[in-house]
């Protein structure tokens, strides 16, 4: 895996300092459904299709943008977090950056295919949000993890 396509790493930190907030502000506003009313706007969209009422191509729709934002933010600090280069970045660290994105793909994928197999309804448009954010997730872990894993054997091996 080429080193051009990753981010500096100071950026990791910054996109802990992102990550965190915003993906407890993202499960607190789900379980409590907090939506403040100074965030509902107007707001152009595309593929509008209202309840019980007609389907358009392009229009405006009145909608609380917090979930919006937090999405955004969860995804710009996850990329920060998930591919900043290492200080040492060599070519095992680019393995284990590579092995710990097919594991993750991997494991998102298994988790989609049972939920298609066993989560119906409403249900099934919760693992799908949630779907939306765990690729990176199983990511961060695994390659965290695995650079863990590395130190602690450098450190044994001195």
């Amino acid at each position: 895996m080429t080193t051009k396509y990753l981010f500096s790493y100071k950026y990791k930190k910054i996109g802990w300092l992102i990550l965190v907030p915003s993906a407890i502000l993202g499960l607190v506003s789900l379980l409590v459904s907090y939506e403040p009313s100074f965030l509902n706007f107007n707001i152009p969209a595309i593929f509008i299709s209202e309840l019980f009422g007609d389907m358009k191509l392009f229009g405006m729709v009145n909608n609380n943008i917090l979930n919006d934002i937090v999405g955004v933010l969860i995804i710009i600090s996850s990329l920060l977090v998930a591919f900043y280069k290492e200080k040492s970045e060599d070519e095992y660290i680019s393995k284990i950056r590579l092995e710990s994105l097919v594991w993750a793909v991997y494991v998102n994928y298994g988790i989609l295919l049972l939920s298609f197999l066993i989560i119906y309804d409403s249900s099934f448009l919760w693992v799908m949000m949630f779907n939306m954010f765990t690729i990176l997730i199983f990511f961060i872990i695994r390659f965290n993890w695995q650079i863990s894993r590395l130190k602690k054997l450098a450190n044994y091996e001195e």
